[in-house]
């Protein structure tokens, strides 16, 4: 942390085991083992997971979506936002503690590593206040030389998700992807091993807005006032149950009270629970800090799941969730256009025919092995004499292509000046059409 003076205050949390420190722990296994295995992961022999930006594509568990697609996108922003307010009006800052990547980080490789290399939490403030000695730089060394590791495979495994994981491995990839590890690795590095838990105070923005959207039936970390204070030691009389071990301030990575009340640097990572219990065991006495509400707290009432907050918030997930389902059910795999040709808007031919000539482009959105054959028909044109001339189209599973499409209609003296007519476009099992104008220029007959 940051002090009055400005100066950096560092934070050495104490080690410490528990059942939710288990259950973080669980959840940091499974949290690393989608990040590092997703981008390796093919649906249909496509990504079960990429953002292709130069395309304009994403790949998400076998489905393609294109820039024709950005409905969906704003969807999924908008189920996402609305999810985290959901989540937190619930159980507060959970995600901080249980998920952010900035805490599943420094709990899972850089606290461990700083333990093994330079010891305990009491040895580590020592040597750090200490002279540099030989001793204290060859631990620096080898210490900082795995977190600039750490940080390299952070950044690969983030940009794999941009430009393929088995590109970025091989040394395939794009020089500018190569770029983005530099630069994202370098981030990671200075974040982990220095800024740490300042981002959680002064950058990220979750902490500052998370108080709009929580209210007295919220799940926070809590110190039980009531029988906790006054403090004494354990053999006191005729006080609280809080012995002032400073058990719950010792292993706390973000350097608070927890018995000073909620503070906005608390990120719930349940540390200071299980080392309350644990002591409190040794003298007899149920723990005096735990997940709880503040009307809970204060004897008011249970914890209330519904209430007006909740019920918004997943009243909108359920109307976003319905409504990218029903756009998913009615989307077509592929992607179509027309539009007309630059500068031409209508010919007269020798023959005696009007012919307009449209550019259509057509993008095959459907995950498979083979290619696509894709046919093309119009409908509104004189039937019988009208000549509608496209090459065929087959399209791999990503692949875009752009043809002429060609109509020609014999004049006539009563022909309209335009006339409107639908281009389908068909693959074996779906089908789009797409609206457009004829243009004759009105009363053209050819002698």
């Amino acid at each position: 942390m940051i002090g009055f003076s400005a100066k950096r205050k560092w934070i050495y949390p104490q080690a410490i085991t528990g059942a939710w420190q288990r259950m973080r722990w669980l959840t940091f296994a499974a949290l690393h083992l989608i990040l590092f295995a997703t981008p390796w992961i093919t649906i249909n022999g496509n990504p079960a997971l990429r953002i292709d930006l130069p395309a304009r594509r994403l790949y998400a568990f076998g489905a393609i979506f294109t820039a024709a697609d950005t409905l969906f996108m704003l969807l999924l922003l908008l189920f996402l936002a609305f999810s985290l307010f959901f989540f937190t009006s619930l159980f507060g800052r959970l995600w901080c503690g249980f998920a952010c990547p900035q805490t599943v980080f420094l709990d899972s490789w850089i606290r461990p590593l700083e333990k093994l290399i330079e010891g305990d939490w009491v040895v580590r403030r020592k040597r750090d206040q200490g002279p540099w000695t030989l001793d204290k730089t060859w631990r620096k060394a080898v210490k900082w030389s795995l977190f600039a590791g750490i940080a390299f495979v952070l950044a690969m495994s983030f940009v794999a998700y941009f430009a393929g994981a088995r590109e970025l491995w091989s040394g395939e990839a794009g020089r500018t992807s190569y770029t983005l590890v530099g630069i994202f690795g370098t981030g990671i590095f200075f974040d982990l091993t220095w800024f740490r838990e300042q981002f959680c105070n002064y950058l990220c923005p979750y902490a500052r807005f998370q108080s709009a959207l929580t209210d007295g039936d919220t799940l926070l970390v809590q110190y039980d006032i009531t029988r906790g204070e006054p403090r004494g030691g354990a053999s006191a009389k005729e006080v609280g149950r809080c012995i002032e071990c400073n058990k719950c301030v010792f292993v706390c990575p973000q350097g608070i009270d927890i018995r000073q009340g909620f503070q906005l640097e608390c990120i719930a990572c349940a540390r200071c629970i299980d080392a309350c219990d644990m002591v409190m065991e040794k003298v007899g006495h149920k723990g005096l800090v735990s997940f709880g509400s503040e009307n809970q707290l204060k004897g008011k009432q249970g914890v209330r799941r519904l209430r007006p907050r909740t019920v918004a918030y997943g009243g909108l997930l359920t109307g976003i969730a319905a409504a990218a389902v029903t756009l998913m059910t009615a989307r077509a795999p592929f992607d179509a256009a027309v539009q007309r040709a630059p500068g031409s808007l209508f010919t007269m031919d020798a023959d005696g025919y009007v012919r307009n000539t449209y550019l259509l482009r057509v993008t095959n959105k459907q995950a498979g092995d083979g290619a696509v054959a894709f046919h093309v028909e119009v409908d509104g044109l004189p039937e019988g004499s009208a000549q509608v001339m496209v090459p065929d189209l087959s399209l791999k599973t990503t692949e875009s292509q752009t043809v002429p499409l060609i109509i020609r209609v014999p004049a006539s003296s009563d022909m309209p000046r335009t006339i409107p007519i639908s281009v389908e476009v068909k693959s074996p099992t779906n089908e789009v059409r797409l609206t457009a104008t004829f243009k004759t220029g009105g009363q053209l007959v050819v002698e």
